[in-house]
């Protein structure tokens, strides 16, 4: 399955290379074990506490929680109050802001969540940004039927799983206050306009 490939371009040069094949849904199902696997790996230049490691050159300021199984590259910035748990992997020159949450979730070079947002079980690629409120969902708790399935290019996809936020392509704009429904693969590139509710398992498929 290629459907990674085609949203984030430098997929197979990162430390997930291995991964490239697997739908994205199963990563962010295993992300616990896919992230204490990277651990093992992990060269010079890491401060490990437990589960967590932080590289040297980053900044995580006091007031921020993060569980372990973590791993934040170079240069990121992770600020007070923001909330990291789950499993995640964040690649490098990113920034975690104050009120933000991330969970499950695998966040490529350069990507951005600005403040008090929610990403939940998500694949985020190179230069994301999400403006202040915006949310990735990642359960649908108003179905009978909680799991997750969406249309992407014209067919139904079915992950087989309860939860799974989204696919989302490098370069990627999601605006402030924006709500991204559970199940979604957003191309490189896309501009999602603030106060926009994007629902790929609903009626109408996002274009």
């Amino acid at each position: 399955m290629r459907i990674i490939d085609e949203q984030i371009a430098g997929f197979r040069m990162s430390a997930l290379a291995e991964f490239s094949d697997s739908a994205p849904w199963e990563l962010t199902r295993s992300s616990i074990e896919i992230i204490g696997r990277l651990l093992d790996r992990l060269g010079d230049g890491y401060a490990l506490h437990g589960t967590v490691a932080v590289h040297l050159s980053s900044i995580v300021e006091p007031g921020a929680v993060i569980k372990g199984p973590i791993i934040i590259g170079p240069d990121c910035f992770v600020s007070a109050g923001a909330y990291i748990r789950g499993g995640c992997w964040v690649e490098a020159n990113c920034i975690v802001g104050p009120g933000a949450e991330l969970k499950s979730s695998f966040v490529f070079r350069g990507s951005t969540l600005a403040h008090f947002n929610f990403v939940g079980d998500s694949i985020l690629g190179c230069e994301v940004n999400l403006e202040a409120g915006s949310i990735i969902a990642n359960c649908r708790n108003e179905r009978a039927d909680r799991l997750i399935s969406f249309r992407h290019m014209g067919r139904q996809i079915s992950t087989g799983v309860e939860k799974f936020g989204a696919l989302v392509g490098d370069r990627t704009k999601i605006g402030a206050n924006a709500v991204i429904a559970p199940g979604a693969i957003l191309p490189p590139g896309t501009v999602v306009n603030r106060l926009s509710l994007v629902d790929q398992g609903g009626a109408a498929e996002f274009t």
